[in-house]
């Protein structure tokens, strides 16, 4: 097993939405029984079969980089996080469903993340105000994952699916809504698992399959998104 290529894919979002209790739901297929805050980076590791069933089947390591920190965070931090953003082949942006701030900062934290972060510290981005071109030449893959879907009422949770609906067409990603203290949401066959696997497998391909060289640079090196602008709203 040892000697299984490898991907690297980032666990973003802020902090208490419950990244680490899903890095360890997708690794170990367990509830994390006394979740912490995770200082600086946290990694773990799942084992993915690309294209499973198929004659292409092949064994992968999953990296799931659980990056700690808020996204309004000093510029020293800032700057620390980004030694964490090098060679990253996809992206996973976590937000609390109840919790309607952390759903608007996923924009800046992939913003931070792809070396473009325009807007000033304390600026937050918002629906009808960000400019989706600004993903329309990006290379990497995105998942985007709510969490706490137990704490919504079942009265309530088609209002606020329906509102949060815009990210993944934003991010041009397909989304998962789940409850981390309960693995049924990502059981074999679901649709949250096949979600899951499909994401895995573009970001296997995406490293090893479809692009030159078999690898997608470092995002010092990528190509630079358009030159699209944000429009900027204070969170009140």
């Amino acid at each position: 097993m040892a000697s299984l290529d490898r991907v690297k894919v980032l666990v973003l979002g802020d902090s208490g939405v419950g990244k680490s209790s899903l890095v360890h739901l997708l690794c170990q297929n367990q509830v994390l029984g006394n979740p912490s805050w995770t200082v600086g980076c946290s990694v773990d590791v799942r084992v993915h079969d690309y294209r499973e069933g198929t004659p292409e089947e092949k064994t992968y390591y999953i990296e799931l980089w659980d990056v700690g920190g808020s996204v309004g965070s000093a510029s020293s931090v800032k700057s620390t996080r980004a030694v964490f953003y090098n060679s990253v082949n996809g992206i996973i942006l976590v937000h609390d469903l109840t919790n309607k701030k952390s759903s608007q900062n996923l924009y800046r934290w992939s913003l931070e993340a792809l070396n473009r972060d325009l807007v000033p510290t304390g600026v937050l981005v918002t629906n009808g105000d960000y400019d989706r071109e600004q993903f329309a030449d990006n290379q990497i893959p995105l998942l985007v994952i709510g969490t706490k879907l137990d704490q919504i009422h079942e009265t309530k949770r088609h209002e606020v699916l329906t509102r949060i609906a815009f990210l993944a067409e934003d991010f041009n990603a397909e989304e998962i809504n789940l409850d981390c203290t309960n693995p049924r949401y990502l059981a074999a066959g679901s649709s949250n698992a096949v979600k899951l696997s499909r994401f895995f497998d573009k970001v296997i391909e995406k490293r090893y399959f479809l692009r030159e060289g078999n690898q997608i640079p470092g995002f010092p090196d990528r190509k630079r998104f358009g030159g699209g602008t944000f429009k900027s709203l204070h969170y009140d």
